[in-house]
């Protein structure tokens, strides 16, 4: 698509003040999250949306902010969970467990535990407990929460026996037993190394589908989640002010789920195969997006900007790394580990100035260092990949973001959130 809007989007957004001068000088520029913010709310509110507002229809959330400042936004309520359970109910390898009335199972940051838990309270007047119990972790009848914790790689024996408890008693609802599990895959592969360190796969029942999404899955994460569970494993992508954009199939295809929406890539620089994903969205009602830059880069199958073709989601824009050869992603670093050394877990590139020393840190499933093979393919590939020299490191623990997200890249001037 040329990226301008249809006759038809333009109906819909005619009112709302943010967009007047666009559709006066009949141009629509990239949409960026500074503008959404100035001025907001007023630059959004039309008179439908304050008599929303005033019906509770429509409400004031933020977004996660785990990769840029937190912005407020405008949707329906259960917004994002709407876009779930719409998804969940029409994929065609998992929708079997949503039509069973399997109960969804979720294992994710604890800021979405917490955040659960603050409904939870809003609803009954009450301030929340400062350790959710599990009553305010159900957000509603078929989805309940488990972290408690920051950092996963911090679960001790009591609470993976708390969590585990909590699955077998939300897989009951089921006559034979089956779950959906939603999760991040790092904090399930955690579980996993728990698990299987503390000798508790009898008290884990496996489940019958599972959905990652919340952050990037590095191949690796992926291919060892699927050694341990036979059922579907599906990606989401997706944002607290979009909803859900693509899913994984089967085969681990990439496709579209663009109701009310249509996407346009642009290269993150000229000549570079990484594109940047702007989305016009009319799904939420109350704040439609036109031409929003979201912050993700992918690639596509062919390097082409056709969004019909796109083959991964490769990481931020923010955090691409400047190299001689170009823009580096996540998802660039991400393959050269993934081919160099499988059994590196977690991992993350710290760079010295515009073209001093890199630093790969890594952790792996075993636990055991890496050998010196994997250690000098990793140093050669950084090399060939950034430029920079590199040293290669093995660490029993890298520290998660206050996000409770992973950083893969700390830099003089933005060193990764809980970096050591």
């Amino acid at each position: 698509m040329n990226g301008q809007p249809t006759a038809d989007v333009i109906d819909r957004i005619r009112d709302i003040p943010i967009y007047r001068n666009s559709i006066e000088r009949g141009h629509f520029p990239v949409l960026e999250k500074p503008e959404i913010a100035r001025g907001f709310p007023g630059n959004w509110m039309t008179p439908a949306l304050a008599a929303a507002l005033a019906a509770g229809e429509a409400e004031f959330v933020l977004s996660t902010g785990t990769n840029h400042a937190r912005m407020q936004i405008i949707r329906p309520p259960y917004f994002l969970l709407h876009s779930y359970y719409r998804l969940w109910s029409e994929h065609p390898d998992i929708a079997a467990t949503w039509r069973e009335g399997c109960r969804r199972v979720s294992l994710t940051t604890v800021l979405a535990t917490e955040h659960v838990a603050r409904v939870n309270a809003a609803r009954r007047g009450t301030g929340p407990a400062a350790v959710p119990d599990l009553r305010d972790r159900w957000l509603d009848d078929r989805t309940v929460y488990l972290n408690l914790r920051l950092d996963p790689d911090r679960w001790e024996r009591p609470e993976v026996e708390r969590m585990l408890g909590e699955i077998r008693e939300a897989a009951r609802a089921h006559p034979d037993g089956r779950y959906h599990l939603d999760c991040s895959s790092y904090h399930l592969a955690h579980l996993v190394r728990k698990v299987t360190a503390m000798g508790l796969w009898d008290a884990f029942p496996r489940p019958a589908s599972i959905v990652h999404a919340y952050e990037y899955t590095p191949r690796n994460v992926a291919r060892y989640l699927r050694a341990h569970f036979d059922c579907p494993i599906v990606d989401l992508f997706g944002s607290t002010e979009l909803g859900y954009l693509y899913y994984s199939d089967a085969g681990g295809r990439y496709r579209p789920y663009l109701d009310g929406m249509s996407v346009e890539l642009k290269p993150v620089a000229p000549g570079s195969a990484i594109h940047s994903l702007i989305v016009t969205s009319v799904r939420n009602p109350y704040m439609p997006l036109v031409r929003y830059r979201s912050g993700d880069c992918v690639r596509t199958l062919d390097g082409t900007p056709d969004p019909e073709r796109i083959e991964r989601f490769c990481g931020r824009e923010k955090e691409l790394l400047a190299t001689p050869g170009g823009p580096v992603s996540q998802g660039d670093l991400d393959d050269l580990v993934g081919a160099a050394a499988p059994r590196v877990f977690l991992h993350r590139l710290h760079v010295a100035g515009p073209d001093g020393p890199a630093v790969l840190r890594c952790t792996t499933f075993d636990d055991a260092p890496l050998t010196p093979a994997e250690a000098e393919a990793l140093a050669h590939g950084v090399r060939r990949l950034t430029g920079r020299r590199c040293r290669v490191e093995h660490h029993d623990h890298l520290p998660i973001g206050a996000s409770g997200k992973y950083a893969w890249l700390a830099t003089d001037g933005r060193p990764a959130d809980g970096a050591p």
